[in-house]
């Protein structure tokens, strides 16, 4: 039994600490910039049985390499590799998987070593360590129009601005640097880098041209600033020929990595296994010194039992397992393509890529995505992102996001039919 004073104790604890205490006012100024993903939300629809959902630009569990994953943290766990399988490790990663990644760099034209590379949680660690690296209050990042929320979400913590990227735009640098320092507040702010998802890019699903990369290469020049190529979905091709990569085309340039101001993230979530939360950062020495100190502060270094399993299973078989989900998303992505022809209404229009998991699809002028993902909802039971989320400047309301990477061709036949049923119904803002 507690004591009066202890009764008193407790209470009076409970309210300095819980109901009287206004939270956002102890809060940073930057979490007024953290905001709920869109996608994280409609995720949680995916529970639903009678949901089609073109919503989550998820991986298919049904592709994993599971047994290959059991077999290889198996193996982990036993015999002399235990160990060090569940100690603590170095901030850099696991030696054998970056040895692997420098050839598996090199086989995309990037020549490099293992001090060139550090492993992330997934190439989202990579964003915002990259972001509390390079981006002061007021700065400046340029990225697409739309770009991947998650790296808005990332970089919105360290309270930039935004301007668009548009290699081929004939922009002038000067132009870019005054528009900057007009929104920098009473110093002036600084462009910092550029953020660009060359390959199959999430949310439109659309590849930059060898042109377009090397005039964001030429922009990053003139200005002075750094490159952050996203190449989450970079092996997902399924038509054309591969383009190089921006940091390949850097050290084409500049003649070594440690002379390119491009900083290259991957990532095995779309390849291998989302939830073991394996990424990588390719880069010039001393940015990935500056990353390893970074993370260091922040969880010491990435699970050692995950990244000893990515490396067994890369190694024996990462052309294999990339083979076998390309194969499939090809079909999901044609599936898709040919629904959308037969069944959209005149006056809409969509993305036809190469790759990745992604149509971006554009609604006439009027059109809402939210309100449209609200009907859809209520009366066909289909789900998707509204577009909205993607453009830094909130613009883009009659845009949505599709993905086919979850859903069975006889889904997404079906599913498109529907949603063409509520796009011609005509829900507008």
């Amino acid at each position: 039994m507690t004591t009066q004073m202890q009764q008193d104790t407790a209470q009076a604890g409970a309210g300095s600490l819980g109901h009287g205490l206004d939270w956002p006012a102890l809060f940073a100024t930057r979490a007024e910039r953290m905001k709920a993903s869109e996608i994280r939300e409609l995720l949680k629809l995916l529970d639903q049985p009678d949901v089609i959902s073109f919503a989550g630009g998820i991986p298919d569990p049904a592709l994993f390499p599971a047994e290959e994953f059991g077999a290889a943290l198996t193996a982990a766990l036993s015999g002399d590799s235990k160990g060090a399988a569940l100690q603590y490790s170095v901030s850099e990663g696991y030696r054998p998987l970056r040895e692997w990644l420098v050839t598996r760099m090199a086989s995309l034209g990037v020549d490099c070593t293992t001090e060139n590379i550090m492993i992330t949680s997934g190439s989202q660690q990579a964003l915002d360590y990259l972001g509390k690296l390079f981006l002061s209050k007021g700065d400046t990042a340029l990225v697409g129009w739309p770009t991947y929320l998650g790296a808005l979400q990332a970089f919105n913590a360290y309270e930039p601005h935004y301007d668009r990227l548009a290699p081929l735009a004939n922009r002038s640098a000067a132009d870019y640097r005054e528009t900057a320092a007009s929104k920098g507040g009473p110093g002036g702010g600084q462009v910092k880098f550029a953020y660009a998802s060359a390959d199959f890019a999430n949310p439109t699903g659309e590849t930059l041209a060898e042109s377009a990369r090397q005039a964001i290469l030429d922009l990053a020049t003139e200005l002075d600033i750094a490159v952050i190529e996203d190449a989450a979905y970079q092996s997902l091709r399924y038509d054309g020929a591969d383009v190089p990569p921006l940091l390949a085309l850097d050290i084409a340039r500049t003649g070594s990595i440690e002379l390119s101001r491009t900083i290259y993230c991957g990532s095995f979530s779309k390849t291998l296994a989302p939830g073991l939360r394996v990424g990588w950062v390719c880069a010039a020495k001393p940015v990935i010194s500056k990353l390893v100190l970074i993370k260091q502060a922040a969880d010491l270094h990435s699970a050692t039992l995950n990244q000893m399993a990515i490396h067994t299973v890369a190694s024996n078989g990462f052309a294999a397992q990339v083979a076998k989900i390309r194969t499939a998303y090809q079909a999901r992505r044609d599936a898709m393509l040919s629904a959308l022809e037969t069944y959209m209404p005149k006056g809409v229009s969509w993305t036809r890529p190469d790759g990745g998991m992604f149509v971006w699809v554009t609604l006439p002028e009027g059109f809402d995505g939210a309100a449209l993902l609200a009907e859809s909802l209520k009366s066909e039971r289909v789900a998707f992102v509204p577009g909205r989320a993607f453009f830094a400047d909130g613009s883009g309301a009659n845009t949505i996001r599709l993905s086919f990477s979850c859903a069975s061709e006889a889904m997404i036949d079906e599913g498109i039919k529907r949603l063409g049923r509520v796009v011609s119904g005509g829900t507008s803002a």
